[in-house]
């Protein structure tokens, strides 16, 4: 039968001894805590305030952007990781994230999960034999690569006659070349965007729209005509008395009609029939004003995977990303490199398949800085058994969730909606 990853107690006496086991990175590391609970150092006080580097960023975030954009090999510090048999007690990696269950606390986990199912019956998670209760700790890696992606893009607005900042004022920076450490955010957010003007970059062109005139002919009395080529006191005919000019009645008689006053035709809806009409791009100034903007994202790509047993192949990688677990290392880089943990040949793959998947980063973006981390999410899976049947659920991470799917005593053959608390 295939061993559990980890197994052991898991006391105060081995947290204790667990924090001599880690990385000394830029962050530092953080145990017995989810991943989300982590705040970087480098926050954007450190970055806004960073006047003194000739450098927008510092080198201190592990990337310059402008004249050096090579990794510094020295930015991530390794500390040697202990082994087996090493340190006061002799504990070892397998002897952390076990968590201890008797049968009291389990089919109270359970029951209390049964409860908040309406179509839920409670008499297996209550009367059933707990037959087996084994370990199925998984592993938990991400690599999260918080990169800043710069692009250009044109802007243009109607030109009134102002001054503009133009080449003649200097040389146009490039979007690499901007400044913009008041705007950053802090590392690893999800995403945020900016636009910042490129200095000395507005110029003033010919409206395109109207050929610099100001306006353009009538679409609806001067259809297809080139702007400045009209003709005025265009007239339609009015709809109401079909150009006569009188409304006819069953009776016989005509009276005046009262929409076109007679006329029998009426000037144009569209331009009032003078022919033409302000240009809507310029508005009526036949010159656009036009600048170049930069166009600055902040995004975190994430890089998941999660290493478990068998007994455990049958959850869904999502719940173990959301349970709470033992944080086992916590690395911060520009280009974090593979963990290293001198008693575990597993946890070292397992760390280098994680940073080999790294997200691919656009050719518009650079990176800024990388976290690596690894955690254990203890698992316990439960086996109940009744006469000829069985079935098995999990209790995962810190916060002891219950994950079952093929509960034996539903009513509602999948049609309640009480079943969307599985959260699959």
């Amino acid at each position: 039968m295939e061993e559990p990853l980890l197994s052991g107690e898991f006391g105060e006496k081995e947290k204790h001894e667990w924090s001599s086991y880690q990385y000394v990175g830029r962050t530092g590391t953080v145990h017995g805590t989810a991943p989300s609970s982590i705040e970087p150092e480098v926050s954007v006080e450190e970055i806004r305030s960073a006047s003194a580097f000739s450098d927008p960023y510092p080198p201190s975030i592990h990337a310059a952007l402008i004249s050096s954009p090579e990794p510094d090999p020295k930015e991530q510090a390794v500390a040697f990781q202990g082994g087996y048999g090493g340190g006061v007690g002799g504990n070892t990696l397998n002897e952390i994230g076990r968590q201890i269950l008797d049968e009291v606390e389990i089919r109270e986990l359970l029951i209390d999960h049964v409860g908040h199912r309406c179509c839920w019956g409670s008499r297996p998670a209550r009367r059933w034999k707990i037959s087996t209760v084994e370990d199925c700790n998984v592993y938990v890696g991400t690599l999260e690569t918080f990169i800043e992606e710069r692009d250009t893009a044109k802007e243009t607005e109607p030109y009134h006659g102002a001054k503009f900042d133009g080449k003649d004022q200097g040389p146009e920076l490039g979007a690499w070349e901007l400044d913009l450490r008041s705007e950053f955010p802090l590392l690893f957010v999800p995403h945020k965007a900016t636009r910042a003007k490129i200095p000395h970059s507005e110029a003033i062109e010919k409206c395109s729209g109207c050929e610099g005139r100001g306006e353009i002919a009538c679409p609806t009395c001067n259809a297809g005509q080139e702007p400045g080529l009209y003709k005025e006191n265009q007239m339609t005919q009015c709809p109401a008395c079909y150009g006569r000019g009188l409304i006819a009645h069953r009776d016989g008689s005509d009276t005046l009609c009262v929409t076109c006053s007679g006329k029998g035709k009426l000037p144009c809806a569209t331009c009032g029939s003078h022919g033409h009409l302000k240009c809507a791009k310029c508005q009526g100034q036949g010159s656009l004003l036009t600048r170049n903007v930069a166009v600055v994202k902040w995004t975190t790509l994430s890089t998941r995977k999660v290493s478990a047993t068998s007994g455990a192949g049958s959850v869904p990688d999502e719940v173990f990303h959301r349970a709470r677990g033992v944080q086992l290392c916590n690395t911060q880089a520009y280009q974090c490199t593979p963990a290293y943990f001198a008693d575990s040949f597993l946890l070292n793959k397992f760390s280098s398949d994680v940073i080999a998947d790294r997200s691919p980063v656009p050719p518009t973006a650079r990176v800024i800085c990388e976290r690596h981390m690894i955690s254990v999410v203890p698992v316990t899976r439960v086996t109940m058994a009744h006469r000829n049947r069985s079935f098995s659920f999990y209790i995962i991470g810190l916060s002891r969730e219950v994950y079952i799917k093929g509960y034996p005593s539903q009513f509602c053959w999948g049609l309640c909606p009480c079943l969307n608390w599985l959260r699959i």
